[in-house]
């Protein structure tokens, strides 16, 4: 595991929102009008349904109402409540209570996980909110009570998504979860699409396009590295990536519609992006730590070991926690407890190395 390994997770991770960004050109040039259910169920359930058959893997016992509940809270709630929100708000004001969503999950990190974001994050994230207010809001913005309580649970659905994914794991590949999520969600929205939109009589070929990019690229891949960025980063360092959305949307906006940025816009713009990258500086070490504190992928077991736990289900690739204890010996943590928690005794990834080796092979 080297030191450049936080960073290069939170780079693949921050594409997931990157890609997010792009979601409003494509839907307000390649998409029919006035169809966001319709937007939002082929986002997710093709993806979902293609990843099931390219796994192959469905999932076991608890994994059923999990996978489920998580798939509800990121698409099948989320998705109607997040559109009916950009229908009854200005689009600044919908994207400044999203940018809420780093304080919520910090919050709810503390009552699920029993972690403590530090300082530094939660000051990034105010800094983000702010930086998104004036990168988006404008004085003609108008508030409409449904809408903004509706933007403010979708926000809470998606953040206790992140927090309750970091608190049960993976038994499986991102791309599995994934596909997993994706179908449940999508198979939610599907008596919401037809109740109230139904399908439209034709698509042209823009049209198919258009849909077939938020399929394979906004949903199937752009959730494979979300959903690995919540196993491998802490929960804060995450949710703070979320800022990447209207910062790319904005630069869509100026760089493809010619749509022209005030002064207070460019600070806006520069304080949610130094937010971001500033989240991640203060987050750094705690996902240093969450890095030490897990065997990923078989490293540093013996191959026997490896394969017998693959062979009977316990581990698919990833989640192989171990507890550095008093006696040395390696503890399987998997879905005991958060691996932010998992306690570490030496930080010194030269020292440590050993000493995971040798208790896998006392195991």
């Amino acid at each position: 595991m080297t030191r450049d390994t936080g960073w290069s997770d939170a780079v693949l991770t921050a594409l997931a929102p990157a890609i997010w960004g792009t979601t409003y050109l494509i839907t307000s040039t390649m998409l029919p009008p006035d169809r966001p259910m319709l937007a939002a169920l082929l986002r997710a359930l093709p993806a979902g349904l293609v990843l099931l058959l390219v796994t192959r893997s469905l999932p076991r016992g608890s994994w059923w109402w999990r996978s489920a509940l998580l798939g509800m809270l990121n698409f099948g709630a989320f998705f109607p409540l997040l559109f009916y929100a950009a229908y009854t708000l200005p689009g600044g004001v919908a994207a400044t209570v999203g940018a809420v969503q780093p304080l919520f999950v910090a919050g709810l990190s503390v009552l699920v996980l029993k972690i403590r974001t530090p300082r530094p994050q939660l000051l990034a994230a105010v800094a983000g909110v702010i930086g998104v207010a004036l990168l988006t809001l404008t004085a003609a913005a108008k508030l409409d009570v449904l809408g903004l309580l509706a933007m403010l649970v979708a926000t809470t659905l998606i953040g206790s998504a992140i927090v309750l994914g970091k608190r049960w794991g993976s038994p499986v590949r991102p791309l599995t979860m994934a596909g997993w999520q994706l179908t449940a969600g999508g198979v939610a929205l599907i008596p919401l699409t037809f109740a109230l939109e139904g399908l439209p009589g034709s698509l042209s070929v823009t049209n198919v396009l258009g849909f077939g990019y938020l399929t394979v690229i906004g949903g199937a891949l752009s959730y494979a590295l979300w959903f690995r960025g919540i196993e491998r980063l802490t929960t804060t360092s995450v949710s703070l990536l979320s800022l990447g959305s209207p910062v790319v949307a904005t630069v869509i906006g100026f760089l493809v519609l010619g749509q022209a940025l005030t002064t207070w816009q460019l600070v806006g713009f520069a304080m949610a992006l130094g937010a971001l990258v500033a989240g991640q500086l203060a987050g750094r070490r705690a996902s240093q730590v969450q890095h030490h504190a897990g065997v990923t992928q078989g490293v540093r077991t013996d191959v026997g070991q490896v394969q017998e736990l693959r062979d009977t289900g316990v581990v698919g690739t990833t989640h192989l926690f171990v507890d550095l204890g008093r006696d040395g010996r390696p503890v399987d943590l998997d879905e005991t407890v958060p691996a932010e928690e998992v306690p570490l005794e030496r930080e010194d990834e030269h020292t440590l190395d050993p000493q995971l080796a040798g208790g896998a092979k006392q195991g």
